[in-house]
């Protein structure tokens, strides 16, 4: 009989509603963690519980940004409460501006980039630590993107967040470490139905895009997205710290 990897776990995961952070949900539920889901639209979040009420989770929605630290403090509290425990965080939320060269970036650009991906990042590992902490083990899965690690062109902010992010990450998983946390990154490629519609809207870009990827193929967010972060929130991953992990089908090769 299969037993399902996490169950019993509890996992936060921001920007739940939708995309990449919705797949990365129902891959958590079908494992049997319990979910706790925030982000700045609670329509969405109350759409995302019901589509995952299939897969029979318990599902807390707390709607909150990531840019404002109040709100993670909140969004762990209401967990705890409610559930007990935090036993995975997975920092998926960013919001972005891409297509901008770095001569016309502006203040709000770069700052709601950092703010939401970077600050926001921090945030929720600071708030979930003296959970984790007092548990003696937790698994925190963070976001990084191959725009910072090549230096595509366009994604000035993005890629200064998400090469901040790793530099977060590794620093955790060495600080952290003796709590029993893991920390890890994961850089993605995935087919939401945002990058949908900037392809549909943009032919030329899928056929660039996919002849990148060694597996030629889009990334899927559940099943190859959110499946790698279900097992690093597992007790399969115990041993893997301090990694950046490429889930894009060979687009990078690091």
């Amino acid at each position: 009989m299969y037993t399902k990897k996490l169950a019993e776990k509890v996992a936060i995961v921001t920007g739940g509603g939708q995309g990449v952070g919705l797949g990365i949900a129902r891959a958590l539920a079908t494992e049997g963690a319990s979910l706790v889901l925030t982000g700045r639209t609670e329509s969405k979040l109350k759409q995302a519980a019901e589509q995952l009420s299939a897969l029979r989770p318990q599902v807390l929605v707390v709607p909150g940004d990531t840019r404002n630290r109040a709100d993670a403090v909140r969004t762990v509290e209401l967990a705890v409460e409610r559930f007990g425990r935090v036993d995975a965080l997975i920092n998926n939320a960013q919001s972005s501006n891409p297509g901008v060269p770095l001569e016309s970036v502006t203040d709000d650009d770069w700052s709601n980039t950092l703010e939401s991906g970077l600050y926001g990042t921090l945030y929720f590992m600071q708030a979930a630590l003296p959970q984790m902490k007092a548990q003696g083990r937790g698994a925190i899965v963070n976001f990084g993107s191959r725009t910072g690690i090549e230096g595509l062109k366009g994604f000035g902010a993005y890629a200064a967040t998400k090469e901040g992010i790793r530099g977060l990450s590794r620093v955790a998983a060495r600080e952290w470490g003796l709590y029993g946390i893991t920390v890890n990154v994961i850089c993605p490629a995935a087919l939401t139905p945002a990058a949908e519609a900037y392809l549909e809207a943009n032919p030329q870009e899928r056929t660039r895009y996919l002849s990148e990827i060694a597996l030629g193929r889009f990334g899927d967010p559940e099943r190859d997205i959110g499946r790698t972060v279900a097992f690093l929130c597992s007790d399969d991953a115990n041993f893997i710290t301090g990694q950046t992990i490429s889930v894009d089908g060979g687009q990078s090769m690091l």
